[in-house]
């Protein structure tokens, strides 16, 4: 029996919770974390990598930002990943 009224609980709080998101996106109100660069800093950190003219490292130095949010904003679509150097290696 009272697995059955936690049960309900838990529906209720979920319901309540999607009212709560709806209400605030009607309102123009967005979830999540801002992200870290702009619009235009995003477009042209694609083109510095696109034309393989900075390293991931240098962009994001440029930006003040991880390497890891440099490639949360890239295009995943059209990117091509890079390849890796190939050592000689001598035997």
């Amino acid at each position: 029996m009272l697995s059955v009224l936690a049960e309900l609980q838990r529906e209720l709080i979920v319901a309540n919770t999607n009212d709560g998101l709806a209400s605030a996106r009607a309102r123009g109100r967005v979830g999540g974390r801002r992200p870290r660069l702009t619009p235009d800093q995003a477009a042209l950190a694609q083109q510095l990598y696109d034309v393989r003219e900075k390293t991931v490292q240098q962009i994001a130095d440029l930006f003040g930002v991880p390497r890891s949010t440099v490639y949360g904003h890239l295009n995943r679509e059209t990117t091509v990943p890079r390849e890796y150097k190939k050592t000689s290696t001598s035997r």
